[in-house]
Order: structure tokens, then sequence, then C-alpha cells
């Protein structure tokens, strides 16, 4: 609240490293919609393009130690999803030079555009991260062993999700049938075609195969994104001064593990008022304490391990 606009987006994808684009397109979205700005067209199908690979990259980033043995040493299964997390951070760092604190937005659309031959790498890397997913789930929601371990571990019934407010892959896989994408979709989203990944087991096993098919839709979106990606410019030229209008707004999407949201409050001047954040680590952390009880001490590291949060995002 002490940093003007532009600054406040050097912020935006601090608290969740691993959903740090969509954070940074949910404050430009909010001040946008202050302002009344209106992204390019080939921005707003960027944005969304890379939104989603960042996604695939944080579902396999949670998935990559599950896929070990169970005495901890790699499997295949390993090295094809480390192989694939890579393949998309390259590309991710192709188009904005960093690999975690991306800086990719800016209000108004995008801080420069992509190289000219990026969508081809990009498709390279999805297919890279097609053919990983079968092997990553031989060795985990297709094991036998792997479902003996997980089957039943941690369950998190629908009431409790619903209640507590949990989102994303934690909370489909005990039947919350919620995705932004879709019910409330941001721009970018509606042209898409885009199935719902549920399941209602609630239990570790059901989590894990929840995030495997989040990492498959995201690649399909990504594939439908780079078909058709418009031309032009992708932002727009900002005033020397960016002070929104008095007044509030609150704007959510779906980050990669669940519902993220940003209420701006302005009063006319170059620093926001009041800027707060719905994290979707803070909510989706509280249902431990209704998953964990009865839970024996051995299968401890099973029920927690299939439960993805990142621990930045519940440092309040």
């Amino acid at each position: 609240e002490v940093r003007d606009y532009r600054q406040v987006m050097a912020l935006a994808n601090r608290h969740d490293w691993w959903a740090a684009f969509a954070n940074e397109v949910l404050i430009a979205r909010a001040v946008e919609q202050m302002t009344g700005m209106t992204p390019p067209p080939r921005a707003v199908r960027l944005r969304v393009l890379l939104c989603e690979l960042t996604r695939a990259m944080a579902h396999l980033a949670f998935l990559t130690p599950l896929t070990k043995a169970a005495d901890g040493t790699r499997s295949v299964g390993t090295t094809v999803a480390v192989g694939a997390r890579e393949a998309l951070q390259r590309v991710l760092e192709e188009a904005s030079g960093g690999r975690i604190h991306f800086m990719a937005n800016r209000i108004g659309g995008l801080r420069e555009d992509v190289p000219a031959d990026w969508s081809a790498h990009v498709e390279d890397a999805l297919a890279t991260v097609q053919r990983a997913l079968p092997l990553i789930a031989a060795c985990t929601v297709n094991d036998t062993a792997f479902v003996e371990r997980h089957s039943g571990v941690g369950v998190l019934s629908l009431a409790d999700a619903t209640a507590l407010g949990v989102s994303g892959p934690a909370g489909r896989a005990s039947g919350l049938d919620v995705d932004l994408r879709r019910d409330d979709p941001a721009p970018g989203y509606a042209e898409l075609e885009l199935r719902t990944v549920v399941r209602t087991a609630g239990d570790a096993l059901a989590r894990v195969a929840c995030q495997i098919d989040e990492v498959d839709l995201a690649v399909d979106l990504a594939l439908q994104c780079l078909q058709g990606i418009p031309g032009g410019a992708v932002n727009v030229r900002l005033p020397s001064t960016i002070a929104p209008p008095e007044g509030s707004v609150y704007n959510w999407g779906e980050a990669a593990l669940g519902i993220a949201g940003v209420h701006l409050v302005s009063r006319g001047e170059r620093t926001p008022w009041r800027l707060r954040l719905r994290t979707a680590s803070f909510n989706n952390v509280q249902a431990l304490s209704c998953l964990l009880p009865g839970t024996a001490l051995d299968q401890l590291p099973t029920a927690l391990g299939s439960f993805a949060v990142v621990v930045g995002d519940i440092d309040k």
C-alpha cells in the first residue's frame, strides 16, 4: 500500500511462487477494471496461455516427489516428470527472462512480446509433457502399491471442503465442482473448450489423480491458445501516473492450487488505499484439521504429500 501500482506488480508473485503469472494477472486486471483499460487481444490470449503453462508446471512440481518408489528411489516417472517440468520452465523463461518471478505482466497487457519462434518451442514442451503423463500415472494412480498406500487416507468430505472454502484440485477431489475458468471465466477463457476435473472420494489418491488430470487439462487449454494467436500489440500506452478513480474492486481467478483473489480500494491516489489478497493455500491448509485426525503416523507423509500448499501463501 506504500508502493504505486507499477511497483505493486513486482510483489504480486512472491506469495505463491508456483502461481506467479496468475498472481500478476490478478493485480493487473484489478487495476485495468478500475481504470477502464482494455488490454489488446494478443495480450489477453498470451496471458491465458502463460497461466496454463505455469499451472501445468506447478502440478508437475508437486507430483514429482510422489513418483518415487516407496523406499525413496527415483523411478522412470520421476525422471520424465522432472524433464516435463523443465521443458515448461524453459519456455516460460524464454518468454519472460525469469524462472520463478516472471514479471511478464504489466498494467494494460504484457511487458513485452514473446520471441518470434516461441510458439514452436511451446508445442515441443507440451509434447514432452504429454509423453510424460502416462509414465507419471503408471507409477502413481495406476500402480497397485501406490493405490493401496493412498486409498482411504486423509479423507476430506465435500461438506468440510465447502465449509472451509477449499478450492482447486483439493476441493474438486472431494466433489466440489467449482472452477472459475468455467464458472466465472477471466478474459480469454470463454473462447476455450473447458472440461472440469472432479473426483468424489476426497482421499489422497483422488487428490493425486486430480493433479495429474489438471496437467492434462492445462496442456489441452494451452494447445487451444496456440491456435490463432492474434497479432498486434501486447500492451497499451500508459499515462505517466496511474491513479484509479475512487472506488473498490474484487477480482478473482483460478490459480494452480485454487481460487486467488485481489480486493483493491482506491482513493484516487498513486498508491492503493487498501490491497488485500485471497490466497488459495491459506484457505486450503485449514482442511488439514479435518482430514488428518485419525490418520496413522506412518500414513502422515502420504496424506500431507497429496495435499499441495505453498508455504509463502499461508504466511499471514
